[in-house]
């Protein structure tokens, strides 16, 4: 999963709070293998868990509550209103163990390939779980 900004520059607070806010849904509604957020989007590789015999929890029950928490956050930190978030978000399904490394390996390396930092573990905000 893919989300953006609506042109705001995170912050370093304001990643931690998006980064605590993709944390808290691990282990309840889905389970994260690798998150990083970045300086304006955000990217998440998760499985969806059930929330009942063989119904999952949808992206919309797994985005909604961490965009809304994490924009009401930071909208309150840096003092603004309104939406933080575009509306959209990208998604894919991953179907075979290949794409999910492809996508795994991407996003544990976003930030490196920006330019953000010198190595992939010196990034703050590369969160990754057991898969």
């Amino acid at each position: 999963i893919t989300y953006r900004t609506k042109k705001v520059k995170l912050s370093e607070k304001a990643k931690d709070i998006v980064a605590d806010s993709i944390l808290h849904g691990h282990g309840i509604k889905y389970n994260m293998a690798a998150a990083t957020v970045m300086p304006d989007h955000v990217h998440i590789l998760l499985r969806p868990l059930e929330k009942e015999k063989s119904i999952f929890f949808s992206l919309q029950e797994i985005l909604q509550p961490i965009k809304s928490y994490s924009a009401h956050m930071i909208n309150r930190l840096i003092k603004r209103k309104g939406p933080l978030w575009l509306d959209e978000s990208f998604d894919r399904i991953i179907r075979d163990e290949k794409e999910w490394k492809e996508k795994y390996d991407y996003i544990k390396n976003n930030a490196f390939k920006s330019g953000l930092v010198d190595k992939s573990e010196n990034h703050p905000w590369l969160l990754e779980k057991s898969r």
